[in-house]
């Protein structure tokens, strides 16, 4: 019954911090009249900066995916490859967050291309 409790718990904790980054992105949605694509940036440079600082890691290791999940965890795993890679060199500080986020990069590609075949878009109607 404590491993279920402690199942449970990792949920719960991913939902907590998960749900705040959201709630402070839906903050600035509705106080704001910044686009939609200026807020991604800004969430995003946040994790690369937070990660920088050393301080994202701990939101990751306590939270688990309700971190890396939202776009400040794309920014912190690109982050996290760039700091991995500038200890083996400049070239690979360049490569290194490529090849942390190539993973997610690809399959974002291949499910956009096969909802592309599956489904028609529409245009919207004003």
């Amino acid at each position: 019954m404590e491993k279920y409790a402690e199942i449970l718990f990792m949920f719960v904790k991913a939902f907590a911090v998960g749900g705040a980054i959201c709630t402070a992105a839906q903050v600035v949605i509705n106080t704001t009249k910044l686009t939609a694509g200026r807020i991604l940036v800004i969430f995003m440079l946040a994790g690369v900066a937070l990660e920088a600082l050393g301080l994202y890691e701990y939101v990751v290791r306590f939270a688990g995916a309700g971190a890396t999940v939202p776009i400040s965890g794309f920014g912190y795993l690109l982050a996290r490859g760039g700091i991995r890679g500038a200890e083996k060199g400049l070239f690979y500080a360049l490569t290194g967050p490529l090849a942390a986020a190539s993973a997610g990069i690809t399959a974002a590609i291949v499910f956009a291309f096969l909802f592309a075949l599956v489904f028609r878009p529409k245009s919207k109607k004003n």
